[in-house]
């Protein structure tokens, strides 16, 4: 075959070359955070009691690499996957996060009644609870307009949640960083109400309903257990 009867290569897409342009970054949002914060969940998950996992206490860690796998690799070696197939993969991770959390909280409740360690209970609702602000975190970062790379492309305007600095259009350029979101997380837990930070759309309003719920369930019913056993 000659040269010039070969298949040209499939370049990257536009959002794809733009995501491989920041090397780490997009704009001056750093992605190594949000990817500090998936190994957390996943290092959470590992030191929980063994009664709230399903599976060795690795498995969440090695599931996290595996799907992280093609983030690295088109950001820091080469564009071998496009930025869609990126996001869903993403997407499906933190869909397996979630289920996690649902399933911890679920087998907890169903232990409640036989475990009468105080200590022990209180352990595993701060863990889990800990759980439920980094994995609505996540979702919050990665829904957010459509994600971190969408939002730069738009100049961060408000979109599924209106930051305090995007109220007037954001005309000052501010950028959302996960620490962000993390805080809307963390106050959407314990106030079970945003704080400054309003949801806009019904995706918006249904995660953060769920995360409200988890984390009603986790401090009301199984903290109110520990602190009565230890007043008995």
């Amino acid at each position: 075959m000659r040269p010039a009867d070969k298949a040209p290569s499939k370049a990257p897409d536009d959002l794809t070359q733009k995501l491989i342009a920041g090397r780490g970054r997009i704009g001056t949002v750093p992605l190594w955070t949000t990817i500090i914060g998936i190994l957390a969940v996943g290092i959470i998950y590992a030191v929980l009691p063994p009664n709230l996992r399903i599976g060795p206490n690795w498995l969440l860690l090695v599931i996290e690499a595996v799907m992280l796998l093609p983030l690295v690799i088109t950001i820091w070696v080469r564009p071998i996957f496009s930025h869609r197939a990126i996001r869903t993969s993403f997407l499906i991770l933190l869909g397996l996060l979630t289920l996690a959390l649902i399933i911890g909280v679920v087998l907890l409740i169903i232990t409640l009644p036989a475990d009468k360690h105080a200590t022990n209970l209180l352990r595993s609702a701060v863990l889990l609870w800990s759980f439920n602000v980094l994995v609505f975190a996540l979702w919050y970062w990665e829904v957010d307009g459509g994600g971190p790379l969408k939002r730069h492309l738009s100049g961060h305007q408000a979109a599924d949640f209106m930051f305090p600095q995007q109220a007037k259009g954001n005309t000052s350029g501010w950028a959302p960083h996960f620490l962000d979101y993390l805080f809307l997380a963390f106050t959407g837990a314990t106030a079970l109400s945003p704080a400054d930070t309003y949801p806009l759309t019904r995706t918006a309003k249904a995660l953060m309903m769920i995360e409200a719920i988890i984390s009603v369930t986790v401090i009301v019913i199984l903290v109110g257990r520990g602190v009565n056993i230890l007043g008995s």
